[in-house]
Formats: structure tokens, sequence, C-alpha cells
């Protein structure tokens, strides 16, 4: 019984890691496709006609530090809110000045361009949160915490009858504390020893404060 009770808890908790590692992946993948979504826009502002163009920009860094604010705010706090109703009023700003840049110039394809890489911008967002907020079921934990107390209660206290094999007891319960912590470490994306690095974000805001490499139209 007690080989079964050890088994099955092995089970719930590779279950719940591989739960809690897929989250994990899924935010750092949505961290790198949000910068490269930004950073697309970004350039593609670059070549639409003033004066949306420096408003546009103007208006993407600040979105930028919007963006960065979520990583670094605990999910389904009051700052991550803040952060994201500050990235969806820039949001609407950047969109009415793409349907001017459009109005202005119906038959040119940079405003086209830009719009659709805008739209890419603002669903990145909503799959960004959404995999932020995508936790492991507090069923699942539950169950990991309560089944790894029955089965080493079990264990030891049998093995307290015989008088032996408390080394054991000690290196599995430190087996099943550790991946529990690892379990509870990924599924919180801000707080803990492993978070969903930012870098990708913040390297983008360091390109940003250099020059526009690309020159309002009609320049040289």
């Amino acid at each position: 019984m007690q080989a079964a009770l050890l088994g099955l808890v092995g089970l719930l908790l590779a279950f719940g890691l591989s739960m809690a590692v897929g989250r994990y992946e899924n935010r750092r993948a949505a961290v790198v496709d949000d910068a490269n979504a930004i950073g697309t826009t970004y350039l593609r502002a670059q070549t639409l006609a003033e004066p949306e163009r420096s408003r546009s920009l103007n208006r993407l860094e600040a979105y930028l530090g919007t963006s960065i604010r979520v990583s670094n705010a605990v999910p389904r706090s009051g700052a991550a809110k803040g952060a994201i109703a500050d990235g969806e009023r820039l949001q609407r700003q950047l969109w009415a000045l793409a349907g001017e840049s459009l109005a202005s110039a119906p038959r040119d394809s940079a405003p086209r361009l830009y719009v659709e890489s805008l739209n890419e911008m603002i669903d990145m967002q909503t799959v960004r949160v959404a995999a932020l907020n995508n936790r492991v079921p507090p069923a699942v934990l539950a169950l990991e915490l309560i089944g790894a107390a029955i089965a080493l209660g079990l264990l030891g206290a049998y093995l307290a009858v015989v008088g032996r094999g408390v080394l054991t007891v000690v290196l599995a319960a430190a087996l099943v504390v550790l991946l529990l912590l690892v379990t509870f470490d990924l599924d919180r994306p801000t707080r803990g020893l492993i978070r969903v690095p930012s870098a990708p974000l913040t390297q983008l805001k360091a390109s940003m404060a250099e020059p526009p490499p690309a020159a309002p139209p009609g320049r040289p």
C-alpha cells in the first residue's frame, strides 16, 4: 500500500510539474512575441507621414513601458490592472492615429502595413495577459500537498514502528518538498526564484532610445 501511495504521489507531482513548466514556457514565448510585435510596429510607424509618425512613435514608446510594468507586476493585482488599462488606452490612441494615416493616404501601402502590425500587437497583449493569468488549478496543487502529506506520514509511521530507515524518509520528504517548491515557483511568474524574464522588452526599450533609423517620408 505504501508503494502504491508513493507511486501515486509521484504521478501527481509529475503531472503538476509538467503543467507548471508548460505554462512557464508559454509565458516566456508570449514575452518574446510581444516584444517582436511592438518592435515591428515601431519600425513600420517610421514609414508614416507626419504628424502621425511622431505621435505614433511616442505612444509606442509609452506602450512598451506599460508592457514592462505588466512583466514586473503580480498578475491580477492593482498594479497589473493599472498597467493593462494604460496599455489599452494607448492602443485606442494608436488605432485612431492609424485611421487618420489611412484617411490621409488611402492608396499608400505603408499605412496598411502599419495597421496590420498594430493589430497584431494589440492581439499579443491579450495573449500575454491570458498566459500570465493561466495558473495551475488550485485543486491540482491541493491534491499534491494532501497526497504527499498522507504518503509521507504513512511511510514515517511504518518506519517508526520498525525502527529503521529514517534517512530514507528524510530524503524522500526533501525530494517531495523540492518538487512542490519548484511547481509553486513556476506557477508564480513575477515572484520567487524562477521568474519570466523581460529581457526582450528591456532590450527593445534600449533600442528605442536611439534615433529612428528611418527618416520621415519625403525627407532625405
